[in-house]
């Protein structure tokens, strides 16, 4: 069977997910995480690809992003993903495969799903149990966009910007909104439309993706 059109338009906000092989560890310590964070930083500027939100788990990634060319996001992940498996490889003495094939991803309706989507990536650990509360977890965005935090990595989407026009005011009102409940059953739609490839967004969203990738 012929692998999936991989679609990465210019401009539209994708969600991409990067797994460990068979659900192995991909990261084992602090240093594999900020190599693989270094990596992302220099590449996401040579590709052009601004990162919106991100958080590193223990065996896969999930990155919120807006590649500026239709190549951008397959280069960057190309490049993050064959240099952080040759580093960590050689560091932990081993040889077989680290990721589980391509990384996955689906673009993200903007009207409605992109700060869901973004309270999704970031509440992972809380989900995850590796910590209780989002901010405690030093390998995400979620400092960033709660509490101003400056990150290399990082530029804030306009969905973000534009939640409160007061920088105080918008940390104040992101915190309360990812504290609150998320809809019923996003969580399912997020994790089914990432893994799936599927557009995230209204009806009328993926009716209109799907009539322009087809």
């Amino acid at each position: 069977m012929p692998r999936r059109l991989r679609i990465c338009p210019t401009g539209m906000p994708q969600h991409v997910i990067q797994q460990g092989n068979n659900q192995q560890i991909c990261f084992q310590d602090l240093a594999d995480r900020a190599t693989y964070a270094m990596y992302l930083s220099r590449y996401q500027r040579k590709f052009e690809v601004d990162v919106h939100a991100w958080v590193l788990m223990n065996n896969h990634t999930h990155l919120l992003v807006t590649p500026n060319s239709d190549t951008a996001l397959s280069d960057l992940m190309k490049a993050v993903g064959q240099n952080y498996a040759h580093y960590y490889n050689h560091k932990h003495e081993r040889s077989r495969t680290l990721w589980d094939g391509r990384f996955k991803s689906c673009l993200v309706d903007t009207k409605q799903y992109f700060l869901q989507r973004q309270r999704y990536i970031e509440l992972n650990p809380v989900k995850a149990g590796l910590v209780a509360y989002a901010g405690d977890y030093q390998w995400s965005s979620y400092n960033c966009h709660a509490y101003g935090m400056h990150s290399k990595l990082h530029t804030p989407h306009e969905c973000y910007l534009n939640f409160q026009p007061d920088p105080d005011k918008r940390f104040m009102s992101y915190r309360s909104f990812v504290a609150s409940p998320a809809p019923e059953g996003m969580a399912d739609q997020i994790h089914y439309a990432a893994m799936s490839g599927k557009a995230l967004g209204s009806e009328e969203f993926q009716a209109r993706m799907a009539a322009r990738f087809r």
